[in-house]
């Protein structure tokens, strides 16, 4: 037998969370196959199989285990079966190739992505009940018979997933490690930093323009899109060499100031938030601020952040307004002293040169901390953040170019 141990994912970590087994107990695995995934109090990651041979789980899943202990066992002794038993079923709810097409005839699925019996489909096409309406109730949530029935019956009343009209139940869930560093590290921020924020606003005008005017060709050339992020990151990597307090730390009873910015994207999982770091902004291309961000966000939605991509970090970008938020007050991401909260791109009426125009306006929130910062700092850092983004030629060498020039 081989023994599968937890490994070390960082210093100050004992133990982790057992999310789930990704092979069957009593399957045979090969060599390098992912086996389970783990969670700890900074990301979640996947434990692999060292040998190939039949798996033997020594934990549930929901288990918290300690660094170093036997998570699984390997019979590498075994034969490999002739037929390999631990596939997932063919047509376990997977959604044909032409799912999002339209119907042919009134007996095809609906052209949804929600997951419905035939009879619920026959039902849902013959009333025409809208299915994002239904609350339901089957395995891996898809709809029976009976939740459309309910929603015919009960007309503008939306349960909650798998609950009946006027329950009262209380769900009590384990909180995970992630939740519970996140909960501690949001309670220290608040209550061992001085934190302030100051606001303004951006007119996205220039931004815009240029995206529409180069998105293609960047996209042609660099084989990504040209996206926020990149005008930010940039813009504030400017800022942040202009104003070294706003990308310091405390560090006992001095401060430590980084002539580099490592910037942390703030990234939303189903598991909670995290913060992955794009490592020395300043010396990276618009394309590679964008490449990075993209993979980052990939590893972050797979469960495949590590331990490295979330170390370090001077400073902090989060975007509230792919959600939809119009103003916030973002709280800083301890040790770091700073952080910028992007917000919604919304048509405002505003006064240009004494005239009324209708421009895309964006609140921007720069929280910090007083003990580090300055009033004067925190808001010429973000001052200059604005007039970076509202022109964007600026990014290239942080000067005006005409200015330049003229060597004013």
């Amino acid at each position: 037998m081989i023994d599968i141990k937890v490994p070390t994912v960082g210093e100050s970590i004992s133990e982790v969370t057992l999310l789930k087994w990704t092979k069957r107990e009593g399957s045979y695995i090969e060599r390098d196959e992912v086996i389970a995934e783990l969670e700890s109090e900074k990301a979640t990651f996947e434990v692999n199989a060292e040998k190939a041979g039949v798996l033997k789980q020594l934990a549930k899943e929901g288990d918290t285990i300690l660094i170093g202990s036997v998570l699984a066992q390997i019979d590498e002794t075994a034969e490999k079966p002739s037929v390999e038993v631990n596939q997932q079923p063919a047509t376990s709810n997977q959604q044909p190739a032409t799912s999002n097409q339209q119907p042919a005839t009134s007996n095809q699925q609906p052209a949804t992505d929600i997951k419905a019996t035939p009879v619920a489909s026959a039902i849902i096409i013959d009333k025409k009940v809208d299915a994002s309406s239904i609350t339901p109730s089957g395995f891996g949530g898809k709809i029976l018979k009976n939740d459309v029935l309910d929603a015919l019956n009960n007309p503008g009343k939306k349960t909650f997933a798998g609950a009946e009209l006027f329950t009262r139940n209380v769900r009590v869930e384990k909180m995970s490690n992630l939740r519970k560093t996140i909960s501690r590290r949001l309670v220290e921020a608040k209550n061992t930093t001085a934190m302030l924020t100051t606001f303004n606003e951006v007119d996205m005008t220039a931004i815009m323009a240029t995206r529409k005017l180069y998105k293609d060709k960047f996209k042609e050339s660099h084989g990504v899109n040209l996206g926020f992020m990149s005008f930010f990151a940039k813009a504030s990597a400017i800022a942040l060499s202009e104003w070294p307090a706003v990308n310091a730390y405390i560090d006992g009873d001095s401060l430590q100031y980084h002539d580099y910015a490592d910037i942390s994207i703030a990234v939303s999982t189903p598991r909670g938030l995290t913060v992955p770091v794009i490592r020395n902004v300043e010396s990276l291309s618009m394309a590679q601020i964008e490449k990075a961000v993209i993979l980052l966000a990939a590893k972050a939605r797979d469960s495949k952040l590590t331990a490295e991509d979330l170390q370090g970090g001077t400073f902090t970008i989060t975007n509230g307004g792919v959600f939809g938020s119009l103003m916030s007050t973002p709280i800083i991401n301890v040790p770091q002293s700073a952080i910028l909260g992007m917000h919604k791109i919304q048509d405002r009426v505003m006064v240009i040169d004494g005239k009324i125009e209708v421009r895309p306006m964006m609140y921007v929130a720069l929280s910090y901390d007083h003990r580090v910062i300055d009033g004067r700092e925190s808001v010429s850092f973000l001052v200059r953040v604005k007039e970076l983004l509202e022109k964007p030629e600026l990014l290239l060498i942080g000067k005006d170019p005409v200015k330049t020039l003229l060597e004013l």
